[in-house]
């Protein structure tokens, strides 16, 4: 835990006993603040109470008497419209925080040597985020991992000066981090998503843009325009930023990715820095980009290109992300059950040639139909779960489909018919582009319900380096 000290003595408002707002709380009442916190929900507030925390309604509390209202991220502040806490604490003009901005003032004020590494994007922050922790950790480096991965900030081992902490945000943390301000901020790429926390698209971009913008140094994606405006504004106004892109094309300088390896661009051409050909877990475009951004961030705070090579060289990825599991002989099994969408599945549609795709579950507005580019690579589809029916209609005539119901038959009627298609490197891709809640409590739950039927099948062996990237 880090004791949050810069609130003692005083009053302060806390509002969400989830994971996060319950470390907050403890982080505030050890540092000797005194909390007043609440929750909607009777079982949260017990929860609280039974850990120490004092609870107190504060629908009936005097908010005059507040130095701070801690609000947790997922609690609204603006959009759809704000909390109740957050009407009462604008009311009495308090302040409104979370647990980053908690964070970042203890930092300054106890501990202004530790090194903070924070990472932003519409996706692939989590793999970003892993990346750096553990380039630093296997170059001998004492890196804490957590934010919105893993876990909460406030959770993670003391500050102390020889420390890296490598942070995760959201858009909902950043927006309650107004004074954040990080030693390398990493913004990869901005892409509509929660706008009905936000209200638009260019509020969304603006929340994101304030991590890169209090940040000493900016690593900011080239890929998309929202970002390439933010660079050129941060440019402008004299910060520091280096640019990455999943493309080389779209980078005068910076670090890019050229289809196999991580190219460092300037005046005097391209000169590889990182091959990724043979990677078994940082396949495709969109792990250049994450391989990129992390290269670029450990650059910065000082280790050496052979050092990040050595971290790159043996990172496993994230278990549900385009995760390796096993292979059978040529047949690769990829875990990719995080992706409860179809643009959250269109990476690994990319990124492999041969695929048996197991896709299905409940489904999200839109179905499919945004992945048809990826159809002529699908050897076959096998549906399982809610979305059966509908994604059979999307894909019927553009491959062939077998509607296996679930996720056990599934993993054995692709495995049988990957074995015996063709192909180089054949994948069988859970890569459900569904939620999983119709068979599933949570994607990670679909991921280890896909293991397991993979494991049991004869002849399984670790995943290794078969498989080329696209």
């Amino acid at each position: 835990m880090i004791p949050v000290s810069v609130f003692s003595g005083k009053k302060i408002a806390l509002f969400g006993l989830g994971g996060s707002g319950l470390a907050s709380a403890r982080a505030l009442v050890a540092g000797g603040a005194e909390v007043s916190a609440f929750d909607d929900r009777a079982e949260s507030r017990a929860a609280a109470a039974a850990a120490g925390i004092p609870v107190v309604d504060l629908k009936e509390a005097d908010w005059s008497a507040f130095e701070a209202l801690v609000l947790a991220p997922g609690v609204p502040l603006t959009h759809p419209k704000p909390h109740w806490s957050v009407e009462l604490a604008s009311a009495a003009g308090v302040e409104i925080i979370g647990d980053v901005e908690l964070f970042a003032r203890e930092c300054r004020a106890t501990c202004p040597d530790a090194k903070l590494i924070a990472i932003t994007g519409t996706n692939g922050k989590s793999t970003t985020t892993a990346l750096i922790g553990h380039i630093l950790a296997e170059a001998g480096r004492d890196a804490q991992i957590g934010g919105n991965i893993g876990r909460a900030v406030l959770d993670l081992d003391p500050l102390v000066p020889e420390r890296f902490y490598v942070v995760e945000c959201s858009s909902y943390q950043i927006d309650l981090a107004p004074t954040l301000d990080a030693d390398v901020g990493l913004l990869l790429n901005l892409t509509p998503d929660h706008l009905d926390r936000h209200g638009d698209m260019d509020r969304y971009a603006a929340i994101k843009e304030r991590l890169v913008a209090g940040a000493k140094n900016a690593v900011i994606g080239a890929d998309d325009q929202y970002c390439c405006d933010i660079a050129a504004r941060l440019r402008r106004a004299g910060h520091s930023v280096t640019d990455i892109s999943a493309d080389r094309g779209h980078i005068e300088a910076g670090l890019a990715f050229d289809g196999k390896a991580i190219v460092s661009v300037g005046k005097g051409g391209d000169h590889m820095v990182a091959d990724l050909s043979a990677h078994t877990v940082l396949r495709g475009a969109h792990n250049g980009q994450n391989v990129a951004a992390a290269i670029a961030a450990c650059r910065v705070v000082g280790l050496s290109d052979t050092e990040i090579l050595s971290g790159i060289a043996t990172f496993k990825g994230l278990s549900h992300r385009m995760q390796p599991i096993a292979r059978r002989g040529k047949v690769l099994f990829v875990n990719d059950s995080k992706a409860t969408n179809a643009e959250a599945a269109a990476p690994a549609l990319k990124t492999f040639d041969t695929i048996y795709w197991i896709a299905g579950g409940r489904p999200k507005q839109g179905g499919i139909a945004a992945l048809e580019t990826f159809f002529p690579k699908i050897s076959k589809a096998y549906l399982i779960g809610e979305a059966a029916d509908a994604f059979a209609g999307t894909l019927q005539g553009k491959t062939e489909i077998v509607m296996s119901g679930t996720l056990e038959k599934a993993v054995g009627d692709a495995a049988r018919d990957a074995e015996a298609g063709g192909g180089e490197t054949p994948v069988v891709l859970l890569s459900p582009a569904c939620a999983s809640f119709d068979q599933f409590t949570s994607f990670e739950k679909r991921g280890d319900a896909f293991v397991s039927a993979v494991m049991a099948l004869d002849g399984i062996m670790p995943p290794d380096e078969t498989g080329r990237e696209k």
